[in-house]
């Protein structure tokens, strides 16, 4: 039996989504863990760790009253001005307790850059509503006391449950074409990765800007092959999307924030997993 730590209480915001959920499997035993869900649904109703909130709607305060935690982990999904609204709160709050928030943020933050990878201290810029909407909460959250701070950006997210391979055995199940990037440069992680980075994190207290993705480098076309490939999928119809006729770089590398080796990752790891 694991004994859970009774350092901190730990709220995770969007428990219900495929990374939010990932991060409560992996916590629950350890720490005591709470969790959000969005939409009414029989699973999430009959645990009593889990508090429905639709943040569109409902004011955070209650949930964290009751819960009083010492860590919020922000996996929220959902409308964006409302989601910043919410994001305010939690900094109020995270201010006045002396808590801590570990934000998900992702790549998107540094789309506007296309010519090289982005590292943990370059300065953010985003083309994209979704990587300017990530860039206004990191910038507000980078406003309270560094120690109470960790923001993980994420690349894109792959494993056998993941939004992203369930969408591929779809398209070749409906026969309908795979979007490739054949100019896309990204780097990639696992949720199964990702969870143990999050959880280390937590153990040792690290704060400030995390690149959670793998340490090298791939081609989204060539990447999304080799997965269809290793699971076993014949017959994939691929759409080659070319956005630009230059090589466009979407990857979030780690330099300053580095992790133990075993907390790394190669993106073969995640063909690797896929296929065992």
């Amino acid at each position: 039996m694991i004994k859970k730590e009774d350092k901190h209480r730990i709220l995770i915001l969007g428990a219900s989504g495929f990374l939010g959920n990932a991060i409560y499997k992996e916590l629950c035993p350890y720490f005591k863990t709470f969790g959000t869900y969005n939409t009414s649904h029989g699973q999430w109703e009959k645990n009593h760790q889990f508090f429905q909130y639709n943040f569109e709607e409902d004011d955070v305060y209650k949930i964290l009253e009751i819960v009083k935690p010492t860590i919020i982990i922000s996996a929220l999904r959902g409308d964006f001005a409302t989601q910043f609204i919410a994001h305010k709160h939690l900094a109020e709050y995270v201010y006045s307790k002396k808590i801590k928030i570990i934000f998900l943020s992702s790549a998107n933050v540094f789309d506007a850059y296309s010519k090289y990878p982005s590292y943990e201290e370059d300065k953010t810029l985003s083309n994209s509503v979704y990587g300017h909407f990530k860039i206004k909460i990191e910038n507000m959250l980078l406003r309270l006391p560094k120690k109470q701070v960790a923001i993980l950006r994420l690349p894109m997210v792959f494993g056998k449950q993941s939004p992203r391979i369930q969408e591929i055995i779809q398209n070749i199940q409906e026969k309908t074409p795979i979007e490739v990037f054949p100019n896309l440069i990204m780097n990639v992680t696992t949720e199964a990765k990702l969870t143990l980075q999050i959880h280390y994190i937590i153990n040792r207290n690290k704060s400030g800007v995390f690149h959670l993705g793998s340490i090298d480098l791939v081609h989204h076309d060539e990447f999304i092959t080799d997965i269809t490939k290793t699971l076993g999928l014949t017959n994939a119809i691929y759409k080659h999307v070319y956005t630009t006729n230059d090589d466009r770089y979407l990857a979030v590398l780690p330099k300053f924030n580095l992790l133990p080796k075993n907390l790394q990752l190669i993106s073969q790891d995640i063909i690797t997993e896929l296929g065992i």
